[in-house]
């Protein structure tokens, strides 16, 4: 499987840092991934599953947001706003470098970024999710015991997955605009909503009110015991087979993209 580092101009132009892993044989379709909060375009969630997807032909971008992993700018200026952005500016840069993706696949807050921008993406075919939750505002309960301290002083630095962030007022805001109910509803695309019922960051309801809100074509996954951040190999793997034969119904064949 080949691939490589390629860079993008972002929203507010800085430089995005994305890797393209690329099929060992034909390109199927070109699919864009949106990673989880504070996280990056290589935890392990993101990575095996565009290797996953690679494999069954289909070529993954993923990318870190603004200012997150090895993309520039500083992440306590960003908010959810700023990630559709980012995620579109990604969809601009494969469709000017390679083909515009058919498939949206995003992974907890990425997945809300992905329902939240996919309705801009004329070409998509297929949306999927992994551990979405229903409302981005739902990421506040992360670093809930700092939201006073927010409010008053316009900021503080709270514990992420093991580092430290700088969370603004202005993030709050921001996420307090986005309703992605109508959204979904509105949804023009087949959609599948994976989640497992053990998940502890974000709960299975989250799942089931993203997939009453959706209108058919959509279909759920249950990921069993899986952790939120599909830290065993098997399951991200899982998750990636399973997106490949889901999605491969809705894809353009290469002859059809012609």
């Amino acid at each position: 499987m080949a691939g490589g580092t390629v860079h993008f101009p972002g929203a507010d132009g800085q430089l995005l840092a994305a890797r393209l892993d690329v099929p060992d044989g034909p390109v199927r379709a070109y699919a864009l991934f949106a990673h989880c909060f504070s996280c990056s375009k290589d935890v392990l969630a993101a990575s095996r599953t565009a290797h996953g997807l690679a494999r069954h032909g289909i070529a993954v971008l993923r990318f870190d947001f603004t200012g997150l992993g090895a993309s520039e700018g500083e992440f306590a200026n960003t908010n959810f706003s700023s990630n559709i952005a980012d995620l579109i500016a990604a969809v601009d840069f494969l469709r000017a470098e390679y083909a515009a993706p058919q498939l949206l696949v995003g992974h907890s807050l990425g997945g809300a970024a992905v329902l939240a921008a996919a309705a801009t993406v004329p070409e998509a075919r297929a949306v999927a999710t992994i551990a979405a939750p229903s409302d981005p505002h739902h990421v506040t309960g992360l670093f809930g015991e700092h939201l006073d301290t927010i409010a008053e002083h316009g900021e503080a630095r709270v514990r992420l997955a093991g580092r430290e962030f700088t969370i603004r007022r202005q993030f709050l805001e921001d996420i307090a605009e986005h309703s992605l109910a109508e959204r979904i509803h509105a949804l023009k695309l087949p959609l599948l909503v994976l989640h497992s019922p053990l998940d502890r960051t974000v709960p299975l309801s989250d799942a089931m009110q993203i997939f009453e809100a959706a209108r058919h074509p959509k279909s759920f996954v249950s990921l069993d015991s899986a952790d939120h951040l599909l830290t065993r190999r098997e399951d991200a793997q899982y998750v990636a087979g399973v997106i490949a034969a889901w999605s491969a119904r809705y894809l353009d064949s290469p002859h059809d993209a012609l």
